[in-house]
Parts: C-alpha cells; structure tokens; sequence
C-alpha cells in the first residue's frame, strides 16, 4: 500500500487588516468600492492593465490576490461597466479571472452581466480570439478554458446560450474531412437537407466571420493537441501543460456529455481522433499523467456513449452490438476487396476477430501504406491528394494501427461492468485523491470526477453519475470513520513483530480469528461466486453499554474489516496532522455485511421477538457475507502470487447505523440500472432536462379536470372570492344561509381552445357550489374536522395545481406555509380521489412528523394513514402511525365494531352470536339491520309522494335503543324533512360501522403481524408517509410487495439529494409498460440551504448538493411562489451588534475550520442571561452560530456562567445554522463568528435560513465592517447598517412588555459599549435579584469571574469544513450515550428546558442551590471543548 498522497494546502483567505492595507483596497477606495462612491476618481484604463499585469499575472495568479480583488467588487462596479469592445487583453483577462473566481467561490455569478449585457457579445468574441492566441501564456490560456467551460455549463443564462450555441451548431462539420461528411450524411439524410438549408442562408458579409466560429472548437483542439504533444517521454515537465491538459479534458468531457453539446460535436472529435492521439501521448506514460489517464477514461467512456446523437434516444446492449458489427463487418469487407494480406481477417466471423488481442494480431504485420489505405477506405484519415488540407492529421504506422484497433474493438458493456463492480470501497479508492478528495479542496484543480449539471444524456447516464457520486461521497465517510477509529486504536509495531494496541476504540475491535468459512459456486452465465462467508471473532473487554452495541449488530450491518502493518515502535504518539497509512501501517480495507452473531455451538442468533441468549466470557464471533465480485478479483490477485489479504485482517469497524445504509442505497441504484425504469412519459425529458420545461404543467396535461371539490380549503364565500382575483366568481343562489363551506368549483377555462384566446379571457369563471357533506351520525365526534387556515390567493393556486395532474414545484420561503399548503392538497386529494394512493416523502423525520401531526388534525379517516421506517416514536401525537401500531389500531378497532354490533344485536332482539367476527357481522347486517332499514325508509319516504305524519318518522324508527347514548333529543320533531336526515344520518353511522368491519375482515384470515401489516400497506393505507433514505433502502422490498401509489407529494424538496429524490418515483411496478404516477409535488425552498455533502469537492466540484428541485427550478420549470408570510410578526425586531476583538483577539482557529470567537460567545451569552433574569421563557430563546467550533464555546461559556443556575438555566438550544434549518423559535440570537474573512456566509442561502428562524426577535453579534462590503450579502446588511450597532437596552421593562413596540421608550435607553460592559453589567444586575431576597442573602456572596477566562482550546482531530457535519457525540439529534459522571470534564448535554418560568416560592431552594453554579467552583471551562475533542472514545491505557 503507497502511502497517503500530500495533502493539498489549505488556501487561506485574507484577513480584514491585511485587504484594508492592501493596495488593491487603497485603490478600490479610489475608484470603486461602494461606501466610497462620492469620492470616485474618473475610470482609468491603466489602472486595470497595472492590476492585471502586477496583481494577477505578476503574482502567478495567486488566489489571495485574486479574492482580495473579488471581494472588494472589481468585477460589478469597475471591469463590467467599464468595458468596450475595444478593451485591452488585460480587461478581458481580469473579467475572465474574476468570473472564474465567483465560480470557484460558487457565488452569484451572472448578476453584474445580466443589468449590462450589450457588450457580452464582443466580450466572448475576444475570449474566441484569445484561446486561439499563441502569444499568450499557459496559465492564461488555462483560464479562458475554465471560463469557457463554465459558459457551456450555464446555458439556462440566456447571455450564454445565445453565445455558445453558434460554436456548436451542424454548420461546425465545416471543420471534418469532406469524405467523412458525406459518410454522415448517408446515414442521416435529414442533417444533408439542414447542410443545405444553412449553406443558402449564409450572409456573404459575414461568411468569414462565421467560419470563423464554426471552426473554433476543432483549431483549440488542434492546439491542445499541439501542446500535448510538446511534451517529453522524460525529463522536466512543466505543471502548467499538465494543468492545461488536464483542464481541456475536462472540457471536453462536459461538452460530450450534454446532448445539445455532443450532438454534432461528437462527430468532430471523433474526426480529429483526438482520444487516439491522447492514448499515444507521452503524458499519459508519465506518473505526471495519473490525473490526466483518468480523466481520458472518462471523454472514452462519453465519447463512446450508448445513445444516438441523432434522435437524443438511448441504445440498448443490443443496439450498440449491431453497431459494433456494423463497423467489423464494413472493415472485413474492405479487407475482402483491397488487402489480399487480410482475406483470414476477411473470412472470420466477427467474435473471433473484435478483441484488442486478435485486432493486433491481424494488423501488426501491415507495413503504413496498407494501414493507411484502410484507414483511408474508412474515411478516417485524408486521401493523399487531399493531405495538404489536414496537414494536422497524423500519419505514422503507430498512431494508423492504434486507430484502427480502439474503433473495432469490442467494448465492454457499462452494464456489466457496473454489475461486476464491488460496492464497498477499498484501500485504493478510500486514499486516492484524485477520486476521493481531500476535505480542504480548494477548487483551484479538476478532478476524475462526474458533474450533475442540468442535463443528462439519458436515464442510464443519470443513475450512472449519481451512483459513482453517492458511492464516493459514501467512502469519504467510510475513510473519516475508519481514520477516527484506527488512530483511536494506536497500533504499534511490538518487538516480537506483532501489532500492539496502544488505545482502545468504540467503533473498532482488534480481530482474534477470521476465516472464510464457504465459498458458494457461481450462478449460471456468471463468473463470481454465489455467495461468500466468513466468521470473525472479537474480545469484547470492554464497557457494558458498548458491548451492548456489539452485540445488537443486526442482519445486513456493514462492517469493514482492515489490516494494518505498523512499523512505528511502541510509544509513538499519534498526529492527527500527518499523513494516515504511514502512521498506522494500514494495508486492506474490505467491506462485509453482518449475517448474525453465533451462539455456543455455532449457529446465527435469529431477529425475532425471542430473547436473545446470554452467551459466556467476552469472546464473540460473528457470520459475515463478503462482497463476491471483490472476492473473486482479490483470488484472481492470488493466482497470480500476490499475498491472499483474508489472511491478515486484525481489526473489524463497525459505523453508527444512522450513517451506514450506503450499500442498500447503491444496490437499489444499480437495481435500477437494470430494469426497465419506466418514468411517466410527461416526466421523463423534464428529469433529463430537455424539452420544453413547462410541459407537465397542470395547465398543459391533457386529462385536467374542470369540476373539483375544493372541500373545506375556504373558509367562507368572501375567503373563496378573493382567492381568485382574476376570475370571476359565479354563484347558483344568493342566500348567504346556503353559501358555506364546502364549495365544489368548475373552472371554465379548462378544456377551452388554447389557440382562441379571446374566448378564453371570457371563459375565466368560477362557478362555486356549495354543497352539504352528508351527516355521518347523530353524535359531537361524528362532525367532520375543518381547516381554519385563511390561504392566500397563491397558497390556493399551490392548492389547486396540487389536485390536478401533472408536476406542481411550490417555492416557499421560510415562514410562508409550506406545512399547510402540503397537508390541504393531500386532504383534498383524499377526497376527491378516494380510490387513489397518496405517497408522502420528506428529507428528515423530523419534517414527515410534523406534517402527520397536521394531518391528523384534519378530516382524513386514521385508519388510512401509514408511516413507514424509523422515527415515528417522535411523533407528538398519542396514536402510533407505524405499520404495527397501525394493525394494533385496526385490530382494536375491530373489536371496538363488534362490540357496538353486540349492542346493535341486543337493541333490535336478534338472538345468536353475531358478533363473532367481521363475517358474521356481515350477515347480521344484511340480514337483519338492512331489512329493517328498507322497510323503515319505504314507509316514511313513500314511492307515491303521500305526506307521512312528522311524528312516523321519529316513532318507526327502528333504531332508538341503539342511539340511546347520543345527545337528546334524537329527533327535533320541527320538520319532516330534518327528521328524514337525522334518521339517514343514523343509518350512515351504522352502515360505515359495516363497511370498515368488511375492510378489517382480511385481518382475521391473516395470521402474522407481518402479513397483516403488508395487506395494510398494499391494500388498506390511502396516505403512506416515508423518509427519502427509507425509500431508497426498501425500494426492492417494496415493489415485490406490489406497493402502487397514485400520486407523490415531497417536502423539504430542495433538501433532498438529486437520485434520493427520483427513486420514490419508481416504488411500484409498471402497468402494461406504463408508470400509474399521476401527479408529483415537490414543496421546498432553493434559496435556503441544500443537501449537506460532507466532501467540498463533490459538493463543489460534482455539484453533488444540487437537489433535483433546484434543478427544476434552474431549467425554467413553473413554478407557485408563496408569498404571504406567517412566522414573524410584522414589527418584527432585528438589530446588528458590531463585536470588537476581545483582548486583541477576534476569531480564531485552534484547527482547521474550528473556528471561535471568544468575544461573541460571551456577549451572545450575556444577552442570553439578561433575557432571562427579566423574565423571558428559555425555551423562546435559541442561540445559532455559523460555525462547529463557536457552537462548541458557546456551550461551554453556558455551562460555566449559567447552565446549573436554576434562575437562568440553559436556552432552548444551541446548535448551528444548518441544523437548525426548518426549525424556529421566538427570540434568535446569532453569532457570525468570522473577522478575518467572510468565509461560508457568503453562500446567501446560509444566510436566508439564518436570518428567518425567529418569530419575533433576531439579534446578530458579529464585526460589522467585515460583512457590510460582502457584495452577496448587500440587501441583508445594508438593512442592518441602518440602525444603531450597539445594543441598547430599556432598563425597568419585564417580561411580558405591556408597551407596544412602536411606542417610544419610557425613559433613556442604556447603551451597552461592548462585550465586557454588558457581562459586567448583567452580573450586577443578577446581584441586585439576589439582594431582593433577603432571608437568604448571606448565602448569595458570589466571586465573580472575569469574561474571557474561558479558554480556547485546539480541537485535536478531524473537523469538518462543513458545517451541517458534527462528527462528534453531542450532536443535537442523536442519543447521548455517555454519561457526564463518566468524563467528569464533559459538560452536561443542552437540553431542552421545562417551559415554565421557576415559581417564587421556589425561589428560596434555587438560591440555595446557586453555589453550586459559580464560575470559582469550575477548574477549567476550556476543558470542556478539549475533552469533546477526545470523547469517551479517546485513546487511554488506562481504559483498555
């Protein structure tokens, strides 16, 4: 095993004080900073060229300098409006720079073009010119590719389209020989006609122009390729051609795998024979070329894909194998009648002759004469009379035979390949950090990596780049857990040559015995063994809580079993700065998935309701499954005299469950892969990308439905009217008495010709029907629950495209009823569509809880609810949604029935035991109750129309015993016609009783839970709720099961990876080839936070967190904005507190990306403890913070000044802006943390989550002149700048205020100067409350402590960059396992407090116990961040 390849360096930004002394500052000052814009100086052209050519090219495109003059808006207030066609290079240079800089930084990028775009033309024209220059250098040419690629990849900005359109057009085949044109030409006639057409339309004028353009990409591609081939077989290389190379590349690759792009350009590449030409190169010999290798396989792999370019549709396996002959058949053809020397080749069938190893065979004896005229014959290369033309085409021997051998070649099928591929990752791939970046990816590089951009070339393509991301993503984690667990077990090379364990860890025991234990033989037409076992056993020494973990490892866990080799001696400490494998001597990695633990004599422990036996000593083995296609390949290995690895496994990893089920997802993945995935024809170019975005638009689908029951969605006639302000509103009676809710609506522009347009504006009504829902029964509970939500006009439009077929996308911004809006259109679709299936699928369990417990509140039958997977228990209702409980309801219900059908049988004198069971029932009622009821009912509602007396009714009603128990009196005796409902609405009662005892009856033939609870989900639940993850690990499970829904509604859209959210999409099987899938809602916010992806590069790089709403989104699909906000008050108080450093000292980083700010921690704190001691509740009050390592200090701050102090006590929480997300509270208070540099809050969707989570006030601490230059962030702070930045606090006011907040303040307002002046303050105003308390005044003497004392402290082991990943134990959404006691340096967990305020006669015991909460009792509070650092699963002798 290599060892771990050199971290990159981190970049480090520029603080502050260094862009304030900066030149370019001093200059920005000048001539376009924003603050300064009275003070400008007139535009200098100069100046541009002296910035370029000493600051950008002059510091070898540094990229400190580079962000020092991004941030400070160069691009927006100087280059861009200052620029004409007649600009110099280095104008166009730095915009080309500064452009690329905003994409590396992934910020807002087009905006400045967008206002001013005239030039845009002239500009891009420039950077055609400059790629195409030979004058200019490497690093610049590198550049205007980057840039160039970036305009290929943003062709949703019209800007760009319009521009890189032309250079990818038909007319580009200009560039390919003519011989090879007419070849094409041939095969697609249509493309001849199109030739034609342009060839005719052509503007003589511009004719050079033009040509110019449609030769661009193959004369860079001819460059390119005159620069790859500058390079030596040895020798010094310059980094610059490798990076230039690399780059081209990954150019190339994007435009190939883009069907507009690809669409003809692939036929030029494939002309020019450039991955030929990359094949024979001397870079892809050298060490220098691994990056560049990788990235060949990748343009081979698009260049070569299974689609047509010229319809855009997918080719199968077999598809491609007839093209595949096609291509021998026309060489062996050619050989028959030119080249005698090849009649053999000639001769053979084509299997026997399509292999490299053949091909070589019959071609290595061909002299170049011959190979040419194949070649030749082929169209490939130039005829000699024609080679003066493309005197770029290369004719030597080597280059002929390698040309003519990879076009016939069989390759390989993806699928099989992917189906051969091992899912668990090893050692290669876990440390390769060409494939598996490093944390600190700056982007400055490309990797060997797929993007997600907005199109796919077809479905395959889509579940292939989301299946090798999500497979990456998954080892990077797999790599963290297995760094943070082996450095815990410190292995150290003992004398005897052993390995030594110098730590202990809790996710990793060092192996006793492995053995593989059976090797199954392989299933027909496969190469791989069947199925792979082996047993592993472990000493399981260790505390009981964690033996327990051990122990509960369940069927189809993952574990990794890994060998290690150190060669460090005994006592080498471990650093967590230096390379990993080096250190710890780490050799294999191999995946394996948990069968069962073994009993004493050797058998798998079953799951199952039986307690598990009590197994002797410490030793435990386990029955794994190893991966079978790795297994073969490490055998094949072996055969060839390499070490067999099964022999020397010596540790086995186990990871937290919650972040372990990556196999299940790839399996499902590559399930996909292999069937026929039927998407609903309406959706399937929208997922790709193509086609008119618009089209699964409710107003677009040809079955929309004019008349739709709008239930209790208005509140009233006059809520109804002005939720549709542009239609006009028809009613069939005036009487206000019969206009109330529910209302059935016809819309009379549905079905209307689009095309008349006039008559379509006269079609815009709505006639509105109420209409009286029949009375379920005569008792309070049988009145239907009602929606109180007054919607708003496009709360009701969401409401209404969500009834109707097709794609609805609602965009809602924090706080405007997303919740609401999701829950109404799942009510209306309930009834409205009673026969069809719902399926509910939310990011977390969290969000899929809250939206069951407002559908609970609503008037849906429970008994048709399901919540599926782990996380129900979290539920704030009494009644369990889970597949059990829900057959526990079902059961309990039923016996509920039959026991009201004994009383019904007792009521009515029926003698026998028809109350058995649901069968019985059936007959009792058919029998017995329904022949009274005709009876009845043909006696009061006479067939003739005679009058029957008002008092008939009430006294033949057959009934009255059994509805003793409802409210008296039972008929009114006022009108016939009441009595007549009254006595309907009883029979209803009693024949709903029936009907759902007929639906139960299933339940009494199936025996097993598991049965029960499948007929449940297949048959009985209308409304089934899951998390993403859980479909995508049950997906197979599933679909055997005959799961089939109708229609899907997601929440929290824009929070859910793109492939977890297209999989719910395929849950059922096809009917007759087609998807049943009627309607899909996507309900989320693009504009808040995305997926968290814990690796920067496939979150930066891959665009791996763009969710398949926000591409949506970005390709212009429709969209329903909600815009009526009901979170914050609308005098909703904001204020910016500017904190100064503390003692010289602002932010700090004691480890990567551990970021701190003493100052803000305890000012955030200080505040938190006023607040209190005036009265208001903790559990209103949460503290944010942007940042892991601030969140970490001010929980420490918090535990020293205030945590066990029973009169101010912990806030509600005290976490992190991303896991805060869909979370909000009363009062925020937010800690920015950075000074030096602006750092992740420039992403301005941070931003909006961060400054939306309070309802009333939101107070943010952070360095003012840091933030109020960021131009991202200019609509936020240019609001906060507005008012005072220092806290001002309205001395003599409690909780709750009796003053209204736009009145003005009784008396002055203090104004606190700093962070020292209010923990000063607040210390003495918590001494005053004490005082007041004079029996227990003696024992109040404090010591008070200085702020400041808490000490930062290095945070000794990996930390992620990202904040949304919290590798540690005290996440807020996970157990705590540990108990404080245990780590007396731990501080308590923050939990939520108890709402109630301490009571007065309380206050006595709270004094007493406030010694216990000082500061003088605490020996070091910054221990506490040290010891989180090194948690329970630190390295210790003294535990093992």
């Amino acid at each position: 095993m290599s060892a771990t390849p050199a971290v990159p360096p981190k970049i480090v930004a520029p603080t502050v004080e260094q862009i304030n002394s900066d030149r370019i500052t001093e200059l920005a000052e000048e001539y376009w900073a924003p603050h300064s814009i009275q003070n400008h100086k007139q535009y200098d052209k100069k100046i541009v060229d002296d910035i370029y050519f000493q600051e950008i090219l002059g510091s070898n495109f540094s990229i400190r300098r580079i962000m020092v003059l991004e941030f400070s808006q160069y691009l927006e207030n100087y280059l861009w409006p200052n620029y004409t066609k007649d600009a110099s290079h280095a104008h166009m240079m730095s915009i080309v720079v500064m452009l690329n800089e905003k994409f590396r930084e992934r910020v807002q990028v087009w905006q400045a073009f967008k206002k001013e775009n005239d030039h845009f033309p002239d500009f891009f024209q420039q950077v055609l010119h400059a790629c195409l220059s030979d004058k200019i250098a490497l690093k610049e040419q590198t550049a205007l590719l980057v840039f160039l690629n970036h305009c290929f990849n943003s062709m949703e900005v019209a800007l760009c389209r319009d521009q890189v359109k032309r250079l990818v057009s038909l007319s580009m085949w200009i560039s390919i020989q003519p011989t090879r044109r007419e070849q094409e030409f041939k095969a697609y006639p249509k493309w001849r006609k199109y030739w034609r057409a342009i060839q005719r339309k052509d503007n003589p004028e511009q004719l050079e122009q033009l040509t110019w353009e449609r030769m661009f990409l193959h004369r860079l591609m001819l460059k390119f390729m005159t620069t790859l081939d500058s390079i030596p077989e040895e020798g010094d290389i310059s980094n610059d051609k490798v990076h230039y190379c690399e780059r081209f590349l990954e150019f190339l690759i994007d435009l190939e795998a883009l069907l507009p792009t690809r669409r003809f350009f692939n036929t030029v590449l494939d002309d020019c024979h450039l991955v030929v030409r990359c094949q024979l190169s001397a870079l892809s010999q050298r060490p220098e070329g691994h990056l560049f290798n990788q990235l060949l396989d990748m343009l081979k792999f698009y260049a070569r894909f299974e689609i047509s370019d010229e319809t855009g549709d997918p080719l199968t396996d077999h598809d491609m194998t007839q093209i595949h002959y096609s291509k021998i058949t026309s060489l062996q053809k050619a050989a028959f009648a030119k080249f005698p020397d090849l009649r053999n080749f000639a001769l053979a069938n084509v299997a026997s002759v399509d292999t490299r190893d053949k091909l070589i065979k019959h071609f290595k004896s061909l002299s170049k004469d011959k190979l040419r005229a194949i070649a030749n014959y082929l169209n490939l290369v130039p005829s000699p009379e024609n080679e003066h033309e493309f005197n770029w085409c290369r004719l030597d021997e080597e280059f002929l035979r390698e040309l003519l051998i990879s076009r016939h070649e069989r390759r390989a099928s993806q699928l099989e390949a992917l189906n051969e591929m091992p899912l668990y990752p090893t050692e290669e791939v876990i440390w390769d950090e060409n494939v598996v970046p490093t944390a600190y990816f700056s982007g400055e590089g490309c990797l060997a990596l797929p993007k997600l951009n907005l199109q796919f070339l077809t479905l395959h393509d889509y579940l292939l780049r989301n299946f090798n991301l999500f497979r990456l993503e998954s080892t990077y984690e797999i790599r963290q857990d297995i760094e943070d667990a082996v450095s815990r077990l410190c292995p150290w090379k003992a004398e005897d040559e052993t390995v030594y364990w110098g730590g202990w860890a809790r996710m990793a025991q060092a192996i006793l015995s492995f053995a593989v234990v059976e090797v199954a033989k392989p299933n027909i037409g496969e190469k791989r063994p069947s199925r792979v076992r082996a047993d592993v056993t472990v000493n399981l020494n260790v505390r009981p809580e964690i033996k327990a973990e051990w122990e509960n490892l369940r069927k189809h866990d993952v574990c990794f079993l890994i060998t290690v080799n150190p060669i460090n001696p005994i006592g080498t400490r471990y650093d967590y700065k230096q390379p990993f494998i080096p250190q710890v001597g780490l050799h294999s990695v191999r995946g394996c998935e948990v069968e069962g633990m073994l009993d004493t004599n050797g058998r798998v422990i079953e799951d199952g309701p039986e307690p598990r036996p009590n197994l002797p000593g410490d030793q435990r083995t386990y029955r794994v499954w190893l991966d079978c296609n790795q297994y073969r390949d490490d055998m094949n290995r072996v055969n060839q005299g390499d070490e067999d690895i099964y022999e020397t496994f010596n540790i086995l990893l186990r990871r937290k469950p919650k972040e372990n089920n990556f196999k299940a997802v790839l399996e499902t993945i590559r399930e996909l892969m292999n069937t026929e995935c039927v998407v609903p024809d309406w959706l399937h170019d929208i997922i790709l990308g193509y086609g008119d975005p618009g089209a699964a638009h409710y107003t677009r689908m040809p079955e929309q439905i004019p008349v739709m029951d709008f239930n209790d969605t208005f509140l009233d006639m006059d809520h109804l009217r002005s939720s549709f302000p542009e239609y006009q509103i028809k009613v069939n009676t005036d009487d206000p008495k019969k206009l109330v809710r529910p209302f059935r609506l016809t819309f009379g522009d549905v079905g209307s010709n689009e095309n008349e347009n006039d008559e379509k504006e006269q079609k815009k009504v709505i006639t509105a029907e109420p209409h009286v829902i029949p009375s379920r029964g005569p008792y309070v509970f049988n009145e239907p629950k009602k929606n109180t939500i007054p919607f708003t006009p496009t709360q009701v439009e969401a409401i209404r495209a969500g009834m109707q077929p097709g794609l609805t996308l609602v965009v809602g911004p924090p706080g405007t009823g997303k919740t609401d809006v999701a829950v109404q259109i799942i009510s209306n679709l309930y009834h409205n569509f009673p026969s069809q299936r719902t399926l509910i699928v939310t990011h977390s369990n969290q969000a899929l809880n809250q939206l069951f417990e407002k559908i609970v509140a609503l008037d849906i039958d429970e008994r048709h609810l399901l919540r599926l997977g782990h996380g129900e228990e979290a539920l704030e209702t009494e009644k369990d949604f889970s597949r059990y409980g829900r057959v526990n309801y079902v059961l309990a219900k039923r016996i509920s029935l039959l026991t009201e059908v004994q009383r019904l049988q007792e009521s009515l004198d029926v003698a026998g035991d028809v109350a058995y069971t649901c069968e019985t029932a059936g007959h009792f009622f058919l029998y017995q109750v329904l022949a009274r009821w005709e009876k009845y009912i043909n006696y009061v509602k006479p067939k003739n129309g005679k009058p029957v007396p008002i008092q008939t009714v009430c006294d033949d009603f057959p009934f009255h015993k059994f509805f003793e128990n409802a409210p008296k009196p039972l008929f009114k005796g006022v009108s016939y016609e009441e009595d007549v409902q009254i006595a309907e609405s009883c029979f209803r009662y009693i024949e709903r009783m029936f009907s759902e005892l007929e639906e139960f009856r299933a339940f009494e033939l199936l025996r097993s839970g598991l049965d029960r609870s499948k007929y449940l989900l297949v048959k009985e639940a209308k409304i089934i709720a899951m998390t993403c993850t859980h479909a995508a690990l049950k997906r197979k499970e599933l679909v055997d099961m005959g799961f089939k829904y109708d229609n899907i509604l997601m929440e929290e859209s824009a929070q859910i990876l793109e492939i977890e959210t297209f999989i719910p999409l395929l849950l059922q099987n096809p009917q007759d080839g087609y998807n049943r899938l009627k309607r899909w809602i996507m309900i989320g916010d693009h504009h808040q936070l995305p997926p968290v992806i814990k690796n920067m590069a496939f979150q930066k790089y891959s665009n791996m967190e763009q969710s398949l709403f926000t591409r949506l989104v970005r390709l212009g699909v429709p969209t329903v904005d909600l815009d009526g906000q009901g979170r914050a008050r609308p005098s909703y108080d904001f204020q910016l507190i500017d904190v100064q450093d503390f003692n010289g000292v602002g932010e700090s980083e004691p480890s990567p990306y551990f970021y701190q700010n003493l100052a803000e921690a305890e000012y955030c704190v200080a505040v938190y403890m006023y607040m209190r001691l005036i009265g208001y509740p903790a559990h209103k009050i949460s503290i944010l913070t942007t940042y892991n390592g601030q969140k970490h200090l001010i929980r420490d701050v918090i535990n020293i000044r205030c945590a066990d102090n029973p009169l101010i006590g912990r806030p509600h929480k005290v976490t992190t802006v991303d896991k805060y997300q869909g979370q909000q509270n009363d009062y925020i208070l937010l800690s920015l943390v950075r000074t030096k540099a602006v750092g992740h809050l420039r992403d301005v969707r941070r931003l909006v989550v961060a400054m939306s989570r309070a309802r009333l006030g939101l107070y943010i601490f952070a360095r003012a002149s840091l933030f109020q230059n960021c131009f991202e962030l200019t609509p936020a702070f240019s609001q906060l700048m507005a008012k005072p930045l220092q806290l001002h606090l309205v001395m003599n006011e409690l909780y709750p205020g009796e003053r209204h907040i736009s009145a003005p303040a009784p008396s002055q307002p203090m104004v606190v100067q700093d962070m020292a002046t209010m923990a000063n303050f607040v210390y003495n105003y918590y001494m005053e409350k004490v005082k007041v308390m004079k029996d227990v005044y003696a024992k109040s003497q404090k010591v008070w402590e200085e702020p400041g004392t808490c000490r930062v402290k290095k945070y000794d082991t990996f930390v992620s960059k990202h904040p949304g990943e919290d590798r540690d134990t005290d996440s807020e959404d996970e157990e705590e396992k540990t108990k404080p006691q245990d780590n007396p340096q731990i501080p308590v967990p923050i939990q939520d407090e108890p709402v109630e305020e301490t009571p007065v006669v309380q206050i006595t015991e709270a004094v007493d116990q406030m010694d216990t909460a000082e500061p003088d009792e605490t020996e070091d509070a910054g221990e506490s961040s040290e010891s989180r650092a090194n948690d329970d699963d630190a390295m210790g002798e003294n535990e093992q």
